[in-house]
């Protein structure tokens, strides 16, 4: 038999296909009719071509009813290379990141040597480690800078647990978030090349865009994140000094020196200091700019502020904080439209 020409069994063969699935492409139109050749059907290097091609297009998610319609399109001369080049252009890599490799034992090590195999089977359902066919033992990592993300949130003492219990809710909220940015691309960019099936001019075009708009979405996403996390870790650490410094508590037990202190001189603590009755001064007080009255603070919370900055520091810091707590009340203030 000369090169390039096959019989049915031969074609299902070099394709990758089945006798049953390339009859059902036949039927279907996808697929021209064999040459007869005597009493033999024979196929040539054009049915090759066109069973690689809807393969590829059934692996890129198209259905057949819309692989018939390019297909269609190509044999009437209008071009399938410019749509080809499109899919290929939306279904290449979305970041310049190169994946990596590594063992089981590396994979351990990274993780502080301890072998988990309930977080190794996550991860692998997560798509951050992929297992290497006829390789036992080693991973593919896609994203080398995720699994780096989670050896430094679990060095930090975060659970494997928690960290794959994020990054699955995180990963829907994302893909919200990427569905969106899809919608409105495709429905103020797209949508003239895509209501019916692209010229080469068109796709090629399309595919143009897709190159200069690939990086938008992850440059206003970074440029997002980054504004709500100064935002929003601002004032959770507002909140934990708050709690830091017992500004919302009130009086009781942590009220009262700790063993053992004394009031700074000049304080005003103990009798004729005109402290309220029944109230100690902490080791430290804070001085309010009306009347010089003084503030008693918590012992305990003198002691967590010590630990933190120094004793040396303790006013310093109490201070300081006080004042960008005032400052930033102000500015959320100044900040809040009237209503």
């Amino acid at each position: 038999m000369s090169t390039g020409v096959y019989r049915i069994e031969d074609l299902a063969r070099h394709s990758g296909s089945t006798v049953r699935t390339i009859r059902a492409y036949q039927d279907r139109g996808l697929l021209p009719k064999p040459e007869r050749r005597g009493r033999a059907n024979v196929y040539g290097g054009a049915h090759l071509t066109r069973l690689r091609q809807i393969a590829d297009l059934l692996d890129r998610g198209y259905t057949l009813a819309s692989i018939k319609e390019l297909l269609e399109a190509w044999d009437a001369g209008r071009g399938l290379s410019g749509v080809l080049g499109l899919v290929a252009e939306v279904d290449g890599p979305w970041t310049d990141e190169a994946p990596d490799r590594l063992t089981r034992a590396e994979l351990d090590a990274r993780f502080g040597g301890q072998a988990d195999d309930t977080a190794v089977a996550e991860a692998v359902a997560l798509g951050v480690i992929e297992p290497v066919p006829d390789r036992p033992g080693e991973f593919l990592v896609p994203s080398p800078q995720e699994l780096d993300v989670a050896v430094e949130l679990h060095a930090a003492g975060v659970p494997l647990a928690a960290i794959t219990g994020h990054l699955r809710e995180l990963r829907g909220q994302v893909e919200q978030m990427a569905a969106r940015f899809l919608d409105f691309t495709g429905e103020h960019v797209f949508a003239r090349f895509l209501a019916r099936t692209p010229t080469e001019a068109d796709a090629a075009e399309a595919a143009g865009l897709v190159r200069r708009l690939r990086p938008l979405a992850q440059q206003t996403v970074d440029a997002e994140l980054a504004r709500a996390m100064r935002t929003l870790a601002a004032r959770d650490l507002r909140t934990r000094l708050e709690a830091a410094l017992g500004t919302a508590a009130g009086p009781g037990p942590a009220a009262e020196a700790a063993p053992g202190t004394e009031a700074a001189p000049g304080t005003g603590a103990g009798p004729g200091t005109g402290a309220a009755p029944g109230t100690e001064a902490g080791p430290l007080s804070a001085r309010r700019p009306r009347g010089d009255r003084l503030v008693p603070l918590p012992g305990t919370a003198a002691h967590a502020v010590a630990d933190l900055v120094g004793e040396e520091n303790v006013a310093a810091f109490v201070t300081a904080a006080t004042e960008r707590e005032v400052l930033s009340r102000k500015m959320d203030r100044l900040a809040t439209p009237p209503t």
